[in-house]
């Protein structure tokens, strides 16, 4: 399906580290308001439209985060006001920690990261959206000071220092209430695209697992927060089938959730067909039956595909009480190829949202911020014009 590195790096502007701006001004919790207990239907139904804030707090130089290290501007509450304005209700903010974690024992968090993180959270929270993060390029072995591999053969410390984070990041966040959500890593896995391995694939479930535990013993909320886990590499067969997913048990989960409830959430992303979504060419432009020339569409993936994979994981998760997130979706834009590409993206969008809801799902598309050939972006983050309405439209027309 094509390697995250090249969607990251689609759209790089420079390569010059600047710093993190400074947390001056966090937003308390408590003047946030505070959400309902939400249960699996209904906490998906209040997600509403998602999107990611791509290629910024996971850009990454030498292994130290920076959220313009790839070329984007810093992170404004303009930026997430217009995103908000536009529609969206969630947003997910992929977060690098790599070198900003200190040595063992204790493996402290940089402070001035973990305050810039938070800050870019209240931006959204404040606003009375969904915000979920993460930990995202850690786990890459093609970014430098990345850690959390699954194929290594330092496991102990590995889980030492997992937990260590998790532990700090959810202590940092205890007090905020169900609209945030935490997710436990991004797309981990061995670096091959084909069958997953052993044991690698049990690692990725002890992290889940660890993942788990610590957040519900860090206190405040987090014992009926709704945590985000995934399978390897986010891959819907490789999560719903038989290839070794195991889903964590939530035994301190707070005595406060309905013990017919569950409070964990499934992570996929769908990026089918890679040719269409992601292969950075100009061959295959169209999607879905609308599209008028046969030889710029994929030979598969399309929209019963698409149903396809989205009941997979309805039947395998949903139906047990695990609401599932679509964490990433999109196509890169391929229009200085083909003229109508931007309809097809649209189309492929609105198919993706109305099929996930459809199913039970929650979608949140990704933006990489960058706008033109092969880039991702709906939006300018330097002017906050939206650059795709086309596509945004076509992601609300979905949930309808």
């Amino acid at each position: 399906m094509g390697s995250k590195a090249s969607r990251i790096r689609v759209g790089l502007l420079s390569a010059v580290l600047t710093a993190a701006a400074s947390a001056s001004c966090l937003v308390s919790p408590a003047s946030a308001g505070t959400a309902d207990q939400l249960n699996a239907s209904q906490i998906v139904a209040d997600m509403g439209a998602g999107w990611n804030l791509g290629n910024q707090l996971e850009s990454t130089i030498d292994g130290t985060p920076g959220e313009t290290a790839w070329g984007q501007p810093v992170i404004t509450q303009a930026l997430i006001d217009k995103v908000k304005s536009a529609g969206f209700k969630t947003i997910r903010i992929p977060v690098s920690y790599l070198r900003h974690i200190g040595s063992g024992p204790n493996y402290p968090i940089n402070s001035s990261w973990l305050n810039r993180i938070q800050q870019v959270v209240d931006y959204a929270y404040s606003r009375g959206m969904h915000v979920l993060i993460n930990m995202h390029g850690d786990g890459y072995k093609n970014v430098a000071g990345s850690w959390l591999i699954c194929d290594s053969s330092s496991q102990t410390t590995i889980r030492a220092k997992y937990q260590k984070a998790w532990e700090q990041i959810a202590r940092r966040f205890q007090n905020y209430d169900q609209r945030l959500i935490l997710e436990s890593m991004n797309e981990n896995f061995d670096g091959q695209f084909g069958r997953p391995t052993q044991p690698c694939y049990s690692n990725i479930n002890s992290y889940n697992q660890i993942f788990v535990d610590t957040v519900r013993r860090a206190g405040g909320n987090n014992g009926s927060r709704w945590l985000l886990v995934p399978g390897w590499n986010t891959n819907i067969d490789y999560t719903a089938g038989n290839y070794g997913f195991r889903l964590p048990t939530d035994q301190f989960r707070s005595p406060s959730v309905p013990s017919n409830e569950k409070r964990i959430m499934i992570s996929v992303h769908y990026y089918a067909p890679w040719d269409f979504a992601g292969e950075e060419n100009g061959k295959i432009t169209q999607w879905g039956r609308g599209s008028t020339n046969p030889s710029r569409k994929s030979t598969w993936g399309q929209e019963d595909y698409l149903d396809s994979q989205l009941k997979l994981m309805r039947d395998t998760f949903v139906t047990k009480g695990y609401p599932v997130v679509v964490g990433e979706y999109g196509s890169i834009d391929k229009s200085s190829f083909d003229s109508s590409n931007n309809r097809y993206r649209a189309d492929f969008a609105r198919a993706v949202v109305a099929t996930s809801k459809k199913y039970g799902a929650a979608t949140v598309y990704w933006d990489n911020g960058h706008n033109g050939q092969y880039g991702f972006g709906l939006f300018d983050r330097r002017s906050y014009a939206v650059t795709q309405q086309g596509i945004v439209s076509a992601i609300m027309s979905g949930l309808r």
